[in-house]
């Protein structure tokens, strides 16, 4: 095995190391696999539930009515999420499009939207006017305010609760933690804060970007009272063979606000063709439990062994993970853009190419991205990206398979050596 990787560009000391600290990881790898079978027994009984049939896996073009696969997907999501209804289409870009979607059809003019996870994702603050932009939140009279959360991390209930005025018509939680270096929130911490804003007001509505987070854990935020959860189709729930799309589940109501802003008044969910896609969106989430497990020990991998080396990691390497991000603060440029050489040298597509820091849309900073995906962009596939400013933080995540995830973490390693950033 180890000449099997030397071939690959990984040399003797990087493979022993890497080998040595799996050997130690072992017990939580087996906690990763129960909870993959636990979700996938899930997913199969809303596959069940929901009647999938081979008829399901043809698509429409046009104006896409009576698509009977589009409309039994997104009975599998419900189902599968303890949701009343789904959106999952295609048509929704990504996942600030899907957060965009839901808040314009469930907010209107005079409401105030409240952030009680702190500042959200970059992408998201030209949507709410944070940054001011064309067609914000902010230019339709809707509000914003914000509580950070405590010093451990956690949700500050009091801070919340002095936030919450009469205007406060949705609570928006972040689970994962985007380019920040706070901790991602757990599902049961989220029902906590959903519980107590609806304790003071129970006609908050509150939303979940739950982008990273599926599948992590054996329980969603609508199981917890969420009245929504939003993410995007090329991370966890679309197990790497979604080629595009995004997902809103949640109450009825507020799912059929966002079906007005995805199309339009009046047509909302009843149209959009699903374009041949519906085998993809329907094999990638059935897969989809065992890929995110795939990316879990990915990530705790990288924690181990990048905390040994001295660096910080959050979470660190024994903390209880809720998605499948892992951060690294590399303290330097040219660490954060050795590791991600690394990972582009180590994936399936376009390993021949070295990423550089560009002006990325939606971002404040230069952004560098490694993701040489099947997918373009794809969060689920091996992957690391990072704004370029101190502490130099990576954000790694993804692997659809264990093996191929592990030689990225390796060859990461192999790039900060060769630079002699590292020495082991």
């Amino acid at each position: 095995m180890e000449e099997q990787y030397k071939k690959a560009g990984i040399d003797g000391d990087i493979y022993r190391f890497t080998q040595s600290v799996c050997a130690s990881l072992q017990e939580r790898f087996v906690h990763i696999d129960e909870t993959a079978e636990y979700n996938q027994i899930k997913v199969l009984k809303a596959f069940h539930d929901a009647h999938v049939s081979e008829a399901c896996m043809s698509g429409t073009s046009g104006y896409g009515y009576n698509d009977i696969g589009r409309d039994t997907l997104e009975k599998v999501y419900a189902y599968a999420f303890g949701a009343e209804a789904a959106l999952v289409r295609p048509l929704i870009a990504c996942g600030t499009h899907a957060l965009a979607i839901a808040l314009f059809g469930n907010l209107k003019t005079g409401d105030e939207l409240l952030s009680i996870s702190g500042t959200p994702y970059d992408t998201l603050h030209e949507v709410i006017g944070i940054r001011p932009s064309r067609g914000s939140l902010a230019e339709y009279g809707i509000t914003y305010a914000e509580t950070d959360l405590d010093a451990d991390g956690r949700f500050d209930f009091p801070a919340i609760k002095a936030a919450i005025n009469e205007r406060t018509r949705m609570v928006a939680i972040q689970r994962s933690k985007g380019y920040s270096s706070r901790r991602t929130l757990s599902v049961e911490e989220i029902g906590e804060a959903i519980a107590f804003v609806k304790s003071l007001n129970p006609h908050i509505v509150c939303m979940v970007d739950n982008c990273y987070g599926e599948f992590a854990e054996t329980i969603e935020p609508t199981d917890l009272g969420a009245d929504l959860i939003v993410g995007s189709l090329i991370k966890n729930p679309g197990g790497g063979l979604a080629p595009s799309g995004g997902y809103i589940c949640g109450k009825k109501e507020y799912v059929e606000n966002a079906s007005f802003r995805m199309t339009c008044p009046g047509l909302g969910s009843e149209i959009g063709p699903s374009l041949n896609l519906n085998t993809s969106f329907f094999q990638g989430f059935f897969l989809a439990p065992t890929v995110t497990a795939s990316a879990m020990k990915a990530a705790c991998l990288a924690a181990s062994v990048y905390e040994k080396l001295g660096f910080e990691c959050v979470p660190n390497a024994t903390e209880e993970r809720y998605d499948i991000i892992q951060s690294v603060a590399l303290k330097s440029p040219e660490a954060l853009q050795a590791f991600c050489t690394g990972i582009q040298k180590a994936a399936p597509v376009d390993s021949f190419v070295t990423p550089e820091p560009w002006d990325m849309p939606g971002y404040d900073d230069q952004v560098i991205m490694a993701s040489g995906s099947f997918i373009s962009g794809s969060s689920i596939e091996l992957s690391a990206d990072g704004p370029l400013r101190e502490p130099y933080n990576v954000f790694f995540q993804g692997g659809l398979t264990w093996p191929s995830a592990k030689y990225g973490i390796m060859m990461s390693l192999q790039c900060l050596k060769e630079k002699g950033l590292i020495s082991l």
